[in-house]
């Protein structure tokens, strides 16, 4: 059992960054990369407050990227490969991992400066941020190779269809009075 949601993180950063990829090189995909990881950390943190609530999508699994990969009309050359094909299905058996509310969270918190605030701002004092000082600089105050890196990643426009897939269910949980679990 994953209780640390560490596969549904790597997968679900690594769907964005396949659907919204860096403009530039190596410095680039890395930037790009470090800023859709935060932002997921930041929506699965919210998305499962518990380790109970990380036991239980490590169990039953978070339901994978189709209906993304359909919204955005992602697909790549490998995408269309012999599903039979076990090396073909080994490749792609990460996108099993991707969450879609995760992702929309995460687009939301890309595209809006104030929310990914408020959802930081959330996590003080529950058991994810405990122990250590957590800091989501990427995120929160990106600077402008940071931007230029994610233009792709951070364009309001580009991402609204998965931004607005399960942005209400965001506000829901930043409401005031819904206190995470600590």
């Amino acid at each position: 059992m994953h209780a640390d949601l560490s596969p549904l993180i790597a997968a679900t950063a690594q769907w964005l960054t396949r659907a919204y990829p860096a403009g530039g090189g190596a410095i680039d995909s890395a930037l790009c990369e470090a800023q859709a990881r935060q932002a997921v950390t930041v929506a699965a943190w919210l998305r499962y407050p518990t380790p109970m609530d990380a036991g239980l999508v490590g169990v039953a699994g978070p339901g994978g990227s189709a209906r993304l990969d359909w919204i955005t009309g992602y697909e790549t050359a490998d995408d269309t490969a012999d599903e039979t094909d076990p090396a073909a299905e080994a490749e792609h058996a990460w996108r099993s991992w991707v969450d879609e509310v995760v992702a929309s969270w995460a687009a939301c918190l890309l595209t809006d400066p104030a929310l990914a605030g408020a959802a930081v701002t959330a996590l003080a004092g529950t058991h994810h941020t405990a122990g250590s000082p957590v800091a989501f600089r990427r995120l929160l105050d990106p600077d402008v190779q940071d931007r230029r890196a994610a233009a792709l990643l951070r364009h309001p426009d580009l991402l609204a269809p998965v931004a607005g897939l399960h942005h209400a269910g965001l506000l829901d949980a930043l409401r005031p009075g819904q206190a995470l679990p600590a």
